[in-house]
């Protein structure tokens, strides 16, 4: 296994490792201030879920469905 493969790795293990985090954490807080009636740290999280969410999506967007096409290939 040669540097540009373990490169390769380590970028996608660490992009997923941020996807998974700016889901998570979001998540955990929504449900730690629910629970504890926290009605201001509920509302920090519901924007910080929405903006995460966004950022994704737009992520998404652009490295998936929009990604542009090489030249000679077809999507």
């Amino acid at each position: 296994m040669g540097f540009p493969q373990v490169m390769a790795e380590s970028v996608d293990i660490t992009l997923w490792a941020a996807a998974l985090g700016a889901v998570v954490a979001p998540a955990a807080g929504l449900v730690v201030a629910y629970s504890g009636r926290r009605r201001r740290a509920l509302r920090r999280f519901i924007i910080m879920a929405t903006i995460s969410s966004a950022l994704l999506l737009t992520v998404w967007l652009f490295l998936g469905p929009l990604a542009e096409c090489p030249d000679g290939y077809h999507c």
